[in-house]
């Protein structure tokens, strides 16, 4: 037992068997890869985003589409953005459909500012370097150029391409004209299908739903809810039978009960209950988890916390002891929550922090589970 390994894991990407599910999700995005249609993915953080389109761009490499992954939390300049764009369509949509190494460098030589190319020595990739100080037009038409390539490499490979882009809400701060330029490309390439991923969703709403915005009403969008219990159960039994161990009926419940599907949460709180469980995991060592959960974010919540003003605060409480309407009168005479007007401020804060989300009943929550259950917990300590 005491070599096993632990077959849960949070934190990093859910990979090959630590991903469950979403087959609907991933059914959907690889069709809409190969009819080059333009996707927004919406969810709450850490319900798996980035992690399910990984799933889905290898799906689309069996299937011959070149897929380009740019990630602009890693590029908070334009030129490093360029140095980017240049990197992954090299790597990902040139080289892969052309194996003649001048003739895919030579696409590069032609844009306004030239960018140093170099060679690694370890693996004899290339790396691209466009030096800041530049005029701003030249690095405009220089993203412009680069941002036209993915589409006119499709239609002369006769390959489809998709270009996914992790964290778009970051493109604003980047250069808060780019939405524009990039829209008036993407526009005329029916070739490439676009995919776009951010973890703050109030400005990803913004980027795409607000009709003076670029992007308004330009791409699909699709929803990333919890993943349905029913189908999680089944997986995480497995898991645990995987590694050894056998959790129970009442242990599985109690873990669904206490993340209802939350993808993070739930593989986290399996990670605890494992190191917690010896042969068989039972009630008690899903509480066991639980504490050791708490314990491992307690600087994080902290943190949330108290960054928290008093309102925000206040109505955290509320909402770990019941979510539901904080508007509505009856709820805040229980709880003892001020006016609708600062009730309503202080929710926008929280929404726009993405530490509430509305659930489809039209109900409240903290989204964390983990989060609530900190919170309520202090509450408690607090009384």
């Amino acid at each position: 037992m005491a070599d096993q390994v632990n077959p849960f894991r949070y934190g990093a990407l859910a990979l090959d068997d630590a991903f469950t599910n979403r087959a609907e999700e991933i059914a959907e995005l690889v069709a809409d890869g190969r009819n080059g249609q333009d996707v927004v993915v919406l969810a709450p953080r850490r319900y798996g985003k980035t992690s399910l389109v990984w799933r889905v761009q290898q799906e689309l490499l069996r299937r011959r589409i070149l897929v380009a992954h740019v990630n602009l939390m890693t590029t908070p300049t334009r030129e490093q953005l360029a140095e980017k764009l240049a990197k992954t369509i090299h790597e990902d949509v040139a080289s892969a459909a052309d194996r003649a190494r001048d003739r895919v460098a030579a696409l590069f030589r032609g844009l306004r500012v030239a960018p140093q190319i170099l060679v690694d020595p370890t693996d004899a990739s290339l790396a691209f370097t466009f030096a800041a100080g530049q005029a701003s037009e030249d690095v405009n038409a220089t993203l412009e150029r680069l941002l036209e390539l993915p589409g006119e490499l499709a239609a002369d490979r006769k390959r489809r391409v998709v270009v996914v882009f992790d964290e778009f809400q970051e493109i604003v701060d980047i250069d808060p004209h780019l939405p524009k330029l990039m829209r008036s490309v993407f526009q005329e390439q029916p070739e490439v299908a676009h995919f776009y991923l951010g973890s703050k969703r109030h400005m990803m709403e913004r980027i795409f739903n607000d009709e003076n915005e670029p992007f308004w009403r330009s791409a699909k969008q699709l929803e990333l809810g919890v993943i349905a219990p029913e189908l999680f159960r089944g997986y995480l039994a497995e898991r645990f039978a995987a590694s050894g161990k056998h959790a129970d009926d009442a242990a599985l419940d109690r873990i669904l009960d206490l993340t209802d599907g939350h993808p993070y949460a739930t593989q986290e709180l399996c990670y605890f209950t494992w190191a917690a469980s010896g042969r068989t995991a039972g009630v008690d060592q899903v509480e066991t988890g639980l504490a050791g959960v708490l314990r491992s974010e307690h600087a994080h919540f902290s943190l949330l916390w108290d960054g928290s003003p008093a309102g925000q605060r206040v109505l955290l409480q509320a909402l770990a002891a019941e979510p539901g309407r904080p508007y509505s009168g009856p709820y805040r005479v229980r709880h003892n929550l001020r006016g609708a007007t600062n009730v309503q401020k202080a929710l926008r804060g929280l929404a726009n922090r993405e530490l509430v989300a509305k659930r489809p009943d039209g109900a409240w929550t903290i989204a964390e589970p983990f989060f609530a259950a900190w919170v309520g917990r202090r509450s408690d300590e607090l009384a």
